[in-house]
């Protein structure tokens, strides 16, 4: 393989002595890019499942410095969150700092990243010892790092990411079907590509942000900053995945529905991203378009839409959310842009049947 293809760009860096190379190399997922720079003649890699979102960035929203460690000892700060599983977060005097471990190394971390408290620029250590143990450990943002790093840049931002599929057909029509895991997401995702030509843009996880027509369809060399958005998830976060539907934050948005225009669609457009982070289906596609409506999965007879109103539609989407949940004025931010997005886009239960009649119930559905 051209080793062009996975480092991006190279050059020597100013100031550098004569044999000191720069290796550039960057990626956008939902309108939030990337750029990460190493020093010396280590690749920049990205994961095959990240590859497709890869692109050169002459301006990123979030700047990465990529460096090598001979050891990354066990830190003593203080622990803000532990997965359970492969990640750790702490405290830092600069901001934050996460641990990625494997069982294969004990406590020490094999890769480790340090960045500010607004997400905006980094180092990302990796550790030699671990990778001369085991060569092929996964690329330089290997899962879950490049969605940790993206769902907290975007608590800066107006943006969620839900648990979901978004299908979009060839007439305009961007639907987003939100569901827990088992709801149907996998299903309605072959169902619809069964019976038409649709192109999906994420069988799980999709991102919804402010549509911001100027910046929405950049090519490749203008990776500049577009408006933000995303929330990424962990669902070891809570102990079940999601919060419950009587979380007090909710509360504060539970009012009468009166009060509420129910869809202020010309004030607030919406947008839905896919992501790399696919379901069973296996779609991931790097695209975007315009949100029609929103459908919340369940299993049920007779294909039944009913309509939410806006306090429903947040408690029900907030339960399919993927937010940050150590730091409550991330979980604060993202119930600001639920309310948003449901007084922006119609939201609908749907309670559904596993088969072709489940597709020509939305195909001939009007709002």
């Amino acid at each position: 393989m051209d080793t062009t293809e996975l480092i991006g760009t190279s050059g020597r860096s100013p100031g550098s002595s004569s044999g000191a190379i720069t290796t550039h190399r960057g990626f956008r997922v939902g309108g939030v890019s990337v750029s990460a720079e190493s020093q010396g003649n280590d690749h920049i890699v990205l994961d095959a499942q990240l590859e497709p979102f890869g692109m050169e960035c002459n301006a990123a929203d979030v700047t990465i410095r990529v460096e090598w460690a001979t050891d990354l000892r066990t830190e003593t700060q203080k622990r803000v969150f532990d997965s359970g599983s492969i990640w750790r977060l702490y405290d830092s005097t600069a901001g934050f700092q996460f641990d990625f471990r494997a069982p294969a190394f004990g406590d020490q971390p094999y890769k480790r990243l340090l960045i500010d408290s607004r997400f905006r620029c980094g180092t990302l250590q990796l550790n030699r010892v671990c990778r001369g143990i085991l060569p092929n450990i996964g690329g330089t943002f290997g899962y879950p790092l490049d969605e940790l790093l993206i769902m907290h840049r975007l608590t800066q931002e107006k943006a969620i990411e839900l648990h979901g599929t978004g299908i979009v057909r060839d007439n305009g029509d961007a639907n987003l079907f939100v569901g827990h895991s088992g709801a149907g997401k996998s299903t309605t995702t072959r169902l619809w590509t069964s019976v038409e030509e649709v192109e999906v843009l994420s069988d799980d996880r999709i991102i919804v942000r402010r549509d911001e027509t100027a910046t929405a369809d950049l090519g490749a060399d203008d990776c500049a900053n577009e408006v933000g958005i995303l929330r990424l998830r962990d669902r070891s976060a809570s102990p079940n995945g999601h919060f419950a539907k009587d979380d007090k934050r909710i509360s504060h948005f539970a009012q009468d529905d009166k009060q509420i225009p129910r869809f202020a669609r010309n004030d607030k457009r919406m947008r839905m991203y896919g992501t790399p982070w696919h379901g069973e289906a296996m779609f991931a596609s790097p695209n975007s378009a315009p949100l029609s409506r929103i459908f919340v999965l369940e299993h049920g007879h007779g294909n039944v839409i009913t309509p939410l109103t806006p306090s429903q539609a947040v408690a029900e989407l907030f339960a399919r959310s993927f937010v940050p949940f150590h730091r409550h004025e991330y979980v604060d931010s993202a119930l600001v842009f639920l309310e948003e997005l449901a007084n922006s886009v119609p939201v609908y239960r749907y309670s559904f049947e596993p088969d072709q009649r489940a597709v020509e119930k939305i195909r001939k559905f009007r709002d």
